[in-house]
């Protein structure tokens, strides 16, 4: 059976004898892929056929336009002894690998501790992305083992060119890194986990350390980006949404529209792979199902690619910014505190955030209009809501909602959360918007909602959680009460009158009302598959 090794690529590139396994590698038995139907077919063209030593046993192997596969050598023996041993017939069976999970061949040889180049060759190690278990992508390799230099040049060759021809796949990245992500550590999980992956996939880097807010949306704003396949942020939700908005709006400069008066927004070609490495990763999350920073490598390399809808934010007529999602309310509270304390450790300042916030929770009073697609609110839930007004314009179908809400949440993805999802939908390319909104209810009841969203619990059955799906929204606050922070206070008494909004983990401040729009697949990230 084929026996795929193992390990990070540190362990994958040694031709090295002696070598250890590096530090934190995992310490289980080979992975054992049986065989599955194969995917050949009757138009599969043969490229070589040749011989391999594969997991100590000699093998006849078979190299096709689309797959590798190959079969144990037998000696020959009796038919009667051959007929009783069923363990020989079950290990002569073919196997595969499909060529699309293939990411780097590599001609393997053995060296010295101090030979960098050379060395006596051993043959070809292939290097594999394939699924393990809860969404994870793991890194794996097969070894054809043979020493003849112009047979393993051959094979190489072959292997390479159909490697080529994935032509989603990025040949040349431009990588952003926020030094100040989490806990300073965006640089070293670069560096130690995803450069080395690209490296080995062959994809040429151009590397920036950002080194103040806004400087990766003034540099995608003047730089050249023609020579570059994807743009790369290593960060949290905050430089994520930075880089998604930089990049939408030199799209919209390179079309030549004015990016004040932004009403239908082209599409950016530049797609766009988040490396999780932040205080949230909610945004890497919900593309890859896991926060896990090899997975979200082996997404770019592999070139998997998914469109997501975008809204746009504008205020009075004028553009404000792109973003995936935005919170008003007791989501944008917590953000303006945390950001105000920002010399706390994350973890503490996220604790301390929501703490005070919920001690001075206190609602706002709104006036909301959007468009919607359904209303996915049961209607008789909907008839137990006494307190809710809802006018409608029979001409364009706007929808008005007016009252007190602690939390207004509107998102254009699923915003994946283990074990469940910030939205009732899950796609993130659906052409529409979650409206959810949290009416006043008390602290108790409120906290309850809020320990919902990390249990398996349903967050949105409770009579004071409306849902809607909408086009289109429009936040109106309407109140003159305050919200003090302790040594910060926004809303009506905030030194500049301003409201404090969450949109996809960065805070924006705006005085008056708050248009989001859905744009429906603006944008291409890496993941999925």
């Amino acid at each position: 059976m084929l026996r795929l090794a193992r390990g990070r690529v540190s362990a994958l590139a040694g031709g090295r004898e002696g070598g250890k396994q590096p530090e934190g590698a995992e310490a289980q038995p080979p992975l054992v892929l049986l065989p599955s139907e194969p995917p050949g077919s009757t138009a599969e063209r043969i490229l070589q056929r040749g011989i391999f030593e594969i997991d100590g046993r000699s093998c006849d192997v078979v190299l096709s336009n689309s797959a590798l596969r190959w079969r144990p050598i037998q000696p020959e023996r009796p038919a009667a002894q051959a007929a009783g041993n069923s363990k020989c017939d079950f290990v002569s069976k073919e196997e595969f690998i499909e060529l699309k999970d293939v990411f780097s061949v590599k001609l393997k040889r053995r060296r010295s501790a101090k030979q960098q180049k050379g060395g006596t060759l051993m043959g070809i190690t292939l290097f594999l992305c394939m699924k393990k278990e809860r969404n994870k992508l793991k890194d794996y390799t097969l070894n054809l083992n043979n020493i003849s230099e112009d047979h393993c040049a051959s094979w190489a060759k072959h292997l390479k060119e159909i490697l080529t021809e994935f032509s989603n796949r990025p040949k040349s990245l431009k990588v952003l890194i926020n030094p100040r992500s989490h806990k300073k550590e965006a640089t070293h999980v670069y560096y130690e986990h995803v450069e080395p992956l690209l490296k080995l996939a062959e994809i040429k880097t151009d590397v920036t350390i950002t080194e103040y807010e806004g400087h990766a949306l003034s540099l995608l704003k003047e730089c050249e980006l023609q020579e570059f396949d994807g743009i790369i942020c290593v960060g949290g939700d905050g430089s994520a949404s930075e880089v998604a908005h930089g990049l939408l709006l030199r799209a919209q400069m390179d079309a030549g529209i004015d990016t004040n008066y932004i009403l239908t927004p082209v599409r950016t070609p530049l797609p766009l792979g988040i490396i999780p490495a932040g205080s949230t990763n909610v945004l890497a999350h919900s593309l890859y199902g896991v926060t896990h920073t090899v997975t979200a490598t082996l997404h770019i390399i592999m070139g998997h690619m998914q469109p997501v809808d975008v809204c746009t934010f504008s205020s009075s007529g004028k553009f404000l910014r792109f973003g995936f999602s935005a919170i008003f309310g007791f989501g944008g509270k917590t953000l303006a505190w945390a950001e105000k304390h920002r010399w706390m450790s994350p973890n503490q300042r996220k604790d301390c955030a929501l703490i005070k916030t919920l001690a001075s929770l206190k609602p706002e009073d709104c006036e909301i209009s959007f468009l919607p697609t359904k209303v996915s609110q049961d209607s008789e839930e909907a008839s137990r809501n006494e307190y809710r007004t809802t006018e409608s314009d029979c001409e364009n179908q706007w929808q008005k909602v007016q009252g007190h809400f602690l939390n207004i949440s509107v998102m254009a993805i699923p915003y994946l959360l283990a074990p469940g999802a910030l939205v009732p939908n899950n796609r993130s390319n659906s052409g529409s918007l979650a409206l959810i909104l949290t009416r006043n209810t008390s602290r108790p009841e409120f906290v309850k909602h809020l320990k919902r969203y990390a249990s398996f619990k349903n967050q949105f059955h409770f009579p004071f959680v409306e849902t809607f799906t909408v086009t289109e929204v429009k936040i109106l606050p309407r109140n003159n009460s305050g919200y003090n922070t302790g040594d910060v206070e926004f809303h009506g008494t905030s030194r500049e009158n301003n409201y404090p909004w969450n949109i996809d983990g960065d805070l924006m401040e705006v005085a008056s009302e708050v248009h989001i729009k859905v744009h429906p697949q603006l944008i291409k990230l890496f993941g999925g598959s």
